[in-house]
């Protein structure tokens, strides 16, 4: 397996695009975006746990029962979430994409981010199908990306190539998420795209897997969102004889879809709001994966942990603290911490106790912009990971206007 570029096409069969259509007040942004595959592929979604959902999500759940879909269509700047109409709009863009590309309307994965209670107007969106449709093209992935953002700085596109027997396949994704990310099921908006032969059920089965160690293990602010949704379309482009049962090709499958998502995962996390540096959670040593991944989780969501993190100070009593109250199941006389980096490695604490280290290598080692923190827990054999970033005052000035 090996990392490509393309992002959402670089599976065979897949073009996209990305337009602004008026949605967004701001001419310069991107706010309507389009993936589609030459053949009706197969589908699988993973939606947010939040009560409040946004409409997209639910006609997009409708629209996939069946495990089918050829086309994604996400709008940003307006989630289309708590309005009364909500459900409408979302349908009327899901039949306006339909006539345009000549496919069914229940084929369409819809999906919508942006600020929660604003009335979503359709014509926008009607008036720019025909040109979004027009610009579909192999090259069109990056405007794709740029089309989903709201809050991102970055672009978040990431694609990989396997074998399975004699085929080459490829997975491909990007992703939207800055702010507002604190997923329990899926996370943001994650599209993924595939030309590997995989069953809807298998394909199901593998994003539902994956997510519990990849997305739902990632934290900017602590709130779940409304519109979290993570979907995948396969359509067998590659040729590849399909997958309908665990074996050795749906882990080497497994294998490519995890890589993608960790990829994205360290993405979103690394340009939360605000953010100056990507967190990683390392935990071993934990009694079963349940405690390792409560504990890796409840360290990276630390306000506390987080602002010792923006200002450099190796503060690791903030990180046995989490530790502490996580719920998990833990020795913590057996707890071991370490700060990491590129500037090297240092230990700040031995079974739940300080040791003395230098102020100064660890300040040094807390600059740099990727930073991981390693839990020792001693109980056990079992491993997880977390992601976040530290906490800032820029996050607290992008959040105190967001919606004016």
């Amino acid at each position: 397996m090996k990392f490509i570029q393309g992002g959402v096409v670089a599976a065979k069969g897949f073009t996209a695009s990305g337009i602004h259509c008026g949605i967004r007040k701001n001419r310069t942004k991107r706010d309507l975006s389009l993936i589609y595959s030459e053949v009706l592929a197969n589908a699988a979604s993973v939606y947010t746990t939040n009560l409040v959902k946004g409409a997209p999500l639910i006609v997009t759940k409708n629209n996939i029962a069946n495990g089918k879909a050829q086309a994604v269509i996400c709008n940003s700047g307006n989630a289309n979430t708590c309005n009364a109409n909500g459900i409408e709009i979302a349908e009327q863009t899901c039949q306006l994409l339909a006539q345009g590309l000549k496919i069914d309307a229940k084929d369409v994965i819809v999906a919508s981010t942006g600020v929660i209670g604003q009335p979503l107007d359709i014509e926008p969106i009607k008036n720019g199908i025909s040109q979004l449709i027009g610009e579909l093209s192999k090259n069109g992935g990056e405007n794709c990306a740029e089309g989903i953002m709201t809050t991102d700085t970055i672009k978040k596109e990431v694609a990989v190539e396997f074998t399975l027997g004699d085929k080459v396949c490829r997975i491909g994704g990007i992703a939207k998420g800055s702010g507002m990310i604190h997923p329990n099921m899926a996370t943001m908006l994650v599209f993924i795209t595939t030309d590997c032969a995989i069953s809807s059920e298998m394909l199901q089965k593998a994003l539902s897997t994956d997510i519990a160690s990849t997305f739902n293990m990632v934290s900017v602010d602590g709130d779940t969102s409304t519109n979290d949704m993570v979907s995948v379309m396969a359509n067998g482009m590659a040729g590849n004889e399909e997958i309908v049962a665990y074996g050795e090709e749906y882990a080497i499958f497994m294998n490519a879809l995890n890589s993608v998502t960790v990829a994205l995962c360290r993405m979103i996390a690394g340009d939360g709001e605000g953010a100056t540096k990507l967190l990683e959670c390392s935990v071993s040593g934990a009694k079963d994966d349940k405690n390792a991944k409560i504990v890796a989780k409840s360290v990276i969501c630390s306000s506390l942990l987080k602002a010792a993190m923006f200002g450099a100070d190796a503060n690791w009593g903030r990180v046995l603290c989490a530790i502490g109250y996580s719920g998990a199941e833990v020795d913590v006389n057996k707890v071991g911490v370490s700060f990491k980096s590129n500037k090297g490695e240092i230990c700040v604490c031995q079974n739940g106790a300080g040791i003395p280290f230098s102020e100064e290598i660890a300040k040094e080692i807390l600059l740099e912009k990727e930073i991981e923190i390693i839990i020792t827990l001693g109980d056990g054999n079992a491993k997880a990971t977390a992601w976040g970033c530290d906490l800032t005052y820029d996050y607290v000035k992008i959040n105190g206007d967001y919606r004016t």
